[in-house]
């Protein structure tokens, strides 16, 4: 059974779908794509919605591509929390530590490998600490033991519960250069758990917490500030700055904010507050939503999601390889949710840059990159030049 909402103001597309496998309802927010970039006003995308209708109220870049840094873990909690709803864990279970989850680093809870856990003391970790060693501890015991197994069933749940533009490489958003999400996404899987697993949503509110004698304190710096605050999630790592999921409960309403790349901590806290107080003064009211930068709208639901292998790329032949230029770098020209969108970038780059480019279309996950590889520093300088000059975006790698 699939029951869908379209709200004509907001564009916003909400979708529950009754599944029995995996989990129990679907929720999709689609909209366009868009490349990856920062704004001025330090920080680099920035929404809030309200979390019982799906509605967006003001968003900023909320489909650009970010590095969602700790906010991945929210995706390693709603694993957890199916697992603990389906009966495969329970709360008063204990998880073993390997020596790759005590090598974790930099944030974390020390465990010692060998060592072990209970699950509920495993979900405060991250939910309060965003401890790294113990994200591995949850992926490594609910995947067969491998992280890496954890991050493609993260990335295949994230298409199946309506992300469009994520791909997970591991389970606590420590760097990578293909770990990418954007902010609607991220709003979409935090509404997901507050929608699919309501009874574990308490776990994002816990202020202190204290373990092995030693006294924890949440993050979420809205947490206690800001009235009626109840979760949700920080992340930072160099990459990706600041980011943070707030929620807050006020008159009767229900709203979320995201936050990516913002400078430091401080901007992080003053642009959530902004938004959340944007959002309560606009959900009581007709006041049409407000987009700025990236448009926001609603397109058609995705086709149904493949049997295939969630890590079987799909074959793309590649691009004639661009002669007498070699070297490490390379330019990204965006990652896009379907093959088509790619290649229709394909097209746009080479009739701006000139079809002697190399460029190839790279399946990552649930993504489509469109790159230039083996560029010299200076090759790929001047193509991002001449591409900035045609109105392309894009990015150099090394």
């Amino acid at each position: 059974m699939i029951i869908s909402v379209l709200d004509p103001k907001g564009g916003f597309f909400v979708a529950f779908k009754i599944m029995r496998v995996t989990f129990s309802c679907i929720i999709a927010w689609l909209f366009a794509c868009a490349p990856l970039c920062a704004v001025a006003g330090g920080y680099r995308a920035a929404m809030v919605a309200d979390m019982d209708t799906g509605r967006v109220l003001y968003s900023e870049n909320a489909n650009d591509l970010n590095y969602p840094a700790s906010l991945t873990k929210i995706m390693t909690m709603y694993l957890t929390f199916d697992a603990l709803e389906h009966g495969r864990l329970h709360l008063d279970d204990y998880l073993i530590v390997s020596q790759s989850a005590a090598n974790a680093s930099p944030v974390k809870l020390g465990l010692a490998a060998g060592s072990k856990i209970k699950v509920e003391d495993a979900i405060k970790a991250v939910a309060v600490v965003s401890a790294n060693d113990v994200a591995r501890v949850l992926a490594e015991n609910l995947k067969g033991g491998k992280e890496g197994n954890f991050a493609s069933l993260m990335t295949r749940v994230a298409g199946e519960i309506g992300l469009s533009r994520t791909n997970f490489e591991n389970s606590s958003g420590l760097p990578n250069d293909d770990h990418m999400s954007t902010a609607r996404d991220i709003a979409l899987l935090s509404m997901a758990v507050y929608k699919h697993f309501p009874q574990y949503w308490k776990y994002f509110g816990i202020k202190t917490w204290t373990y092995n004698g030693k006294t924890y304190t949440n993050g979420n710096r809205l947490l206690g500030t800001y009235p009626g605050c109840d979760g949700m999630k920080t992340g930072f790592t160099n990459k990706s700055k600041y980011s943070l999921v707030a929620t807050a409960k006020r008159d009767g309403h229900h709203l979320m904010s995201v936050v990516l790349g913002a400078e430091n901590k401080d901007v992080r806290a003053a642009v959530a507050t902004n938004m959340l107080n944007k959002g309560f003064n606009m959900v009581g009211t007709n006041a049409a939503p407000v987009t700025k930068n990236t448009p926001v709208k609603a397109v058609a639901a995705p086709a149904p999601v493949s049997a295939a292998p969630a890590n079987k790329a799909p074959h793309v032949p590649p691009v004639q390889a661009v002669s007498n230029v070699h070297g490490t770098t390379g330019v990204q020209f965006g990652a896009f949710s379907s093959r088509d969108a790619a290649a229709t970038q394909v097209a746009r780059v080479k009739q701006a840059l000139g079809d002697s480019l190399a460029v190839r279309i790279e399946p990552a996950g649930n993504l489509y990159r469109v790159r230039i590889n083996g560029l010299s520093d200076v090759a790929a300088s001047n193509i991002k030049s001449h591409a900035a000059a045609a109105g392309i975006d894009c990015y150099i790698f090394h």
